[in-house]
């Protein structure tokens, strides 16, 4: 049996970093884990390919040598993920769908053979025991969470790890967390369930083995959801294992909580976590209230940010406007939350309330859903009637964009966040690729660019002020192009 894994293309968003990897030559941010990981769930004896058209093009050649075609995707994947299923259907291609894309939307795709949705520990194997007795469903579901301890290493072998800028793990799923805009609690429960440690080192060891020597993102969406778990078993056994393996940097997702445990703060960083994505989403204490973000309320945000930058860790922000709480004074007052903080990565959309969440099940209760959701945090648009008029939502959303990516705004915050940014405890060495990265940056950047006064400024206030940042101060440049670029192109 020939199996081709199809994983769509992502749209020129926030979360693509399209025009920072240029600079870099890579291709992808990120392979896709979940297909990677599923491979290792389907028979040893069938033939494997996978193609990540974020990387290279579907050939007519993959779809004839293939007998199936496994498809697996995000939300903001469908418009790509459609045209894969029509050019599978050209090709007489059965087809299997899972991942979060088809599990929240299956109603969508009718043009899907097979979809095996909820996590495929659980429900690929159903579909194999079916499809080997010659009656398989077309859609396999259960309300039943994996146990994390059978999930199987990801096939590394199926990808060419040089197109990418980072790789990616997964310790756990799950969170804690029960935001009402946001999906996760209802695709992947309450509960954190975790894999074993001796699971993520093997899972690092092979991908080490295989030549992968860079930066790896633990793509959980709460890293921290069991604190006691990591400080116990996974971080000391984390600082163990990087000793000796010095280029390796991690980064993940968390919740701001994270602040209010230094002994957690410091071994991460010691195990060599630089980067920590952090919703934020504003500062307005009843618009945190009115979407249940109550582990965001009561705080001082941007002490909390400031916190976990002196810890070592560069947070990168989420942000929302467009919550029923929100007044015409929310723009500015955003602006100024992510200018004062530091977070240079600040990632600005416009709420959009996803099927299965709670705030889709009030907002239909209310008449207020105007079809699903698009998971782009950059086209400003959405799938609810707002409480603020339309056309004042899209012009404030506009001005925040337009003014925290201005070059001066921009380089100013990234000076801010150097200042309070004590760096990371283990310093990776330079790859030869941020080495070019830094020669293009200063052509692009510094000759050719518009912000070309703004870019040389940072690079000679870092080499002056805090000259081991350097390469980071570098980074952030080039991510600012990339965010600026995306505002050009796509915010009107």
């Amino acid at each position: 049996m020939n199996i081709l894994l199809i994983y769509p293309e992502f749209p020129d968003t926030f979360w693509s970093f399209k025009h920072a990897l240029s600079f870099v030559g890579k291709k992808a941010a990120f392979p896709p884990l979940g297909l990677m990981t599923v491979a290792g769930l389907l028979p040893e004896e069938w033939d494997k390919r996978l193609v990540d058209l974020n990387t290279r093009a579907l050939r007519d050649s993959d779809m004839e040598w293939a007998d199936y075609a496994f498809i697996s995707g995000m939300i903001v994947q469908k418009a790509a993920a459609q045209r894969i299923i029509e050019r599978c259907r050209e090709h007489n291609l059965t087809i299997v769908g899972g991942g979060p894309l088809f599990t929240m939307e299956q109603d969508v795709f009718k043009d899907i053979d097979h979809l095996v949705l909820n996590e495929a520990e659980i429900t690929l194997p159903m579909f194999l025991k079916d499809l080997e007795d010659d009656c398989a469903k077309r859609i396999y579901t259960s309300d039943q969470f994996a146990d994390m301890a059978q999930t199987p290493a990801p096939h590394w072998d199926l990808i060419d790890q040089k197109r990418y800028q980072a790789m990616a793990i997964q310790y756990s799923r799950g969170c804690p967390f029960n935001c009402d805009f946001c999906n996760i609690t209802s695709l992947l429960g309450k509960r954190v369930r975790a894999k074993q440690t001796d699971q993520i080192l093997h899972e690092l060891d092979t991908m080490y083995d295989s030549g992968w020597h860079g930066r790896v993102f633990f793509v959980d969406d709460n890293f921290i959801g069991n604190k006691r778990l990591l400080k116990e078993d996974l971080l000391p056994r984390l600082i163990k294992w990087r000793k000796d393996k010095k280029s390796i940097t991690f980064h993940t997702e968390a919740s701001i909580d994270l602040a209010d445990d230094q002994e957690l703060m410091n071994m991460m960083s010691e195990a060599g976590f630089d980067m920590v994505f952090i919703g934020i989403e504003t500062p307005d204490e009843c618009s945190l209230a009115e979407c249940n973000k109550k582990q965001n309320n009561n705080r001082d945000l941007i002490e909390d940010v400031k916190r976990i930058q002196r810890a070592g860790m560069q947070v990168q922000g989420g942000f929302i406007v467009g919550f029923d709480s929100d007044k015409p004074s929310i723009f500015k007052r955003q602006i100024e939350f992510i200018q004062k903080s530091g977070i240079a990565t600040a990632m600005v959309g416009l709420l959009q309330a996803p099927l299965g969440t709670k705030l889709y099940e009030r907002l239909e209760e209310e008449g207020r859903i105007v079809g699903s959701g698009s998971g782009n945090n950059v086209e400003g648009t959405t799938n609810i009637i707002p409480a603020m008029d339309l056309e004042r939502l899209h012009h404030g959303y506009r001005e925040i964009l337009n003014h925290i990516y201005a070059p001066r705004h921009y380089y100013e915050r990234v000076r801010t966040f150097l200042r309070e940014f004590r760096g990371p405890t283990v310093v990776a060495p330079t790859p030869w690729s941020e080495i070019k990265a830094f020669f293009r940056s200063m052509f692009k950047l510094g000759i050719a660019g518009k912000e070309r006064w703004q870019y040389w400024k940072l690079v000679l206030w870092t080499s002056f002020r805090r000259p081991a940042l350097l390469p980071l101060a570098v980074t952030l440049a080039i991510t600012g192009y990339h965010f600026r670029r995306v505002c050009e192109l796509h915010v009107r």
